[in-house]
């Protein structure tokens, strides 16, 4: 099998462009490992995840996961990547992160629409990204880290007074296209 490397309770399974989660990975691992990395895949389905029950650590990063993503109950997992994904409705995701990672610390969005980086858009800045911040704190009050950076005790603060009201709305038409 290239490409899998397993090392303690650390399995990886990165760039082996699959669509879904080999069975043989749940079958072989699932019940022992704490770290599973599935990155540089073609994923749009996390089905055969619910194998990896005790997992404290998930990288999912540059997949084609989208808004359908659906979450086994993970109630150990700490660390939850999904950067670089098809990711666009952020209170969709980040309400079913609630319900299925209780223990989630860290999480990472970069490079998926849902996370207004200017980095990734033009039309973003630094307004758009901490209203997002405050927006996900606000629903997931236990993060530590979002995005690589440490969550600030001034960043908690708002997110409990404002962060109901800093969700980012996409527009569902252009503005010049309601003028016509």
């Amino acid at each position: 099998m290239a490409g899998l490397m397993v090392s303690g309770t650390q399995v990886s399974y990165v760039g082996q462009s699959c669509r879904e989660i080999p069975e043989h990975l749940g079958r072989d691992f699932g019940h022992f490992a704490k770290r599973l990395d599935l990155s540089f895949n073609l994923l749009r389905s996390l089905e055969g995840l619910s194998a990896f029950r005790s997992l404290e650590e998930l990288i999912l990063d540059n997949n084609l996961l989208g808004d359908d993503l659906v979450l086994p109950g993970l109630p150990h997992l700490h660390t939850l990547t999904l950067n670089k994904n098809q990711i666009t409705d952020l209170e969709y995701l980040l309400d079913h992160l609630a319900e299925v990672t209780p223990s989630l610390e860290y999480l990472s969005l970069l490079g998926n629409v849902a996370c207004p980086n200017e980095l990734v858009n033009l039309e973003k800045d630094e307004e758009d990204y901490k209203r997002y911040r405050c927006f996900v704190l606000h629903k997931l009050p236990k993060l530590k880290f979002l995005d690589a950076q440490k969550v600030t005790r001034q960043e908690r603060e708002e997110a409990l007074v404002r962060g109901a009201f800093m969700k980012v709305v996409k527009p569902k038409q252009k503005l010049s296209d309601l003028y016509r």
